[in-house]
């Protein structure tokens, strides 16, 4: 499979006498992109397509294999508060967001400390809550490239995959060991979930939410799917059968074509 060209720059700022390494690429209305909890994937071919219509913004979160580890973020509220910071002085808000698996976790935080700094938020199998059932994988007790293939419902028919992850080399395990680290520190325990963010989540009022999930995810039940729904009102769910964690991976078209939909909605 041909690898693709990262269509996005690098760039630097200050937020709170700490540095933010972000990428930017792209052509259009602004999408806040937050990614997950083992740094950031690469150009994947999901935000290639985004990148056509969108101008795409994606922090890769200090401490996770690329920018230095900030210690006055103790924990994934604080890190919340960093990003809306960086909105803030950005002048980016009010913006769309999109938030994968941790990065979902992130947004559902920025968006119980300010709603208004969003005009739609889309989460792709976020963190943050406790399952109804079942329990959230963990990140340690295998090696990452289990980790990795256990949240593809069927990784030898994800040919992106191995683009993306496929014979890492030593940069590439310490990345994914920084990440790992940086994500025990700031969610540690409880493992991954915020008891207080359901709750919280109950007084965002007013901003299109959509969920998206993978039915056969191995790292998340999709049942907190409904966790979430019920907590935000008004959220969306899509659900994708024969999918695991990544439904931009597995089930990308269908997943471009819904959360464009949404996007694009008022």
């Amino acid at each position: 499979m041909a690898v693709l060209e990262m269509a996005a720059g690098e760039k630097v700022v200050q937020v709170g006498g700490a540095t933010l390494k972000y990428l930017e690429g792209g052509s259009g209305a602004p999408l806040l992109v937050l990614h997950g909890e083992l740094g950031f994937p690469g150009w994947t071919a999901a935000y290639e397509e985004l990148s056509k219509n969108r101008k795409l913004i994606i922090p890769l979160h200090p401490g996770f294999g690329v920018g230095d580890r900030i210690d006055w973020i103790m924990n994934m509220r604080d890190q919340a508060c960093f990003y809306a910071r960086f909105l803030q002085e950005q002048n980016l808000a009010p913006i769309d967001v999109l938030g994968f698996s941790l990065g979902g976790w992130i947004a559902a935080e920025m968006a119980v400390n300010n709603a208004a700094q969003f005009k739609h938020m889309a989460l792709v199998a976020p963190f943050g809550a406790r399952p109804p059932s079942g329990e959230i994988r963990d990140l340690f007790a295998t090696p990452t490239q289990n980790y990795i293939d256990a949240a593809m419902f069927d990784p030898i028919g994800a040919p992106e995959l191995s683009r993306l992850y496929g014979e890492p080399g030593a940069k590439q395990y310490e990345m994914w060991e920084d990440a790992r680290a940086e994500s025990a520190r700031l969610a540690w325990s409880p493992y991954m979930f915020n008891p207080s963010l359901p709750r919280l989540l109950e007084g965002v009022k007013g901003l299109p939410t959509l969920i998206l999930w993978g039915k056969d995810d191995k790292i998340i039940p999709a049942t907190t799917a409904d966790v979430f729904a019920t907590a935000i009102k008004g959220a969306q769910v899509e659900l994708f059968d024969k999918c695991g964690h990544m439904p931009e991976i597995e089930k990308k078209d269908a997943f471009l074509a819904r959360l464009n939909a949404f996007l694009a909605s008022k």
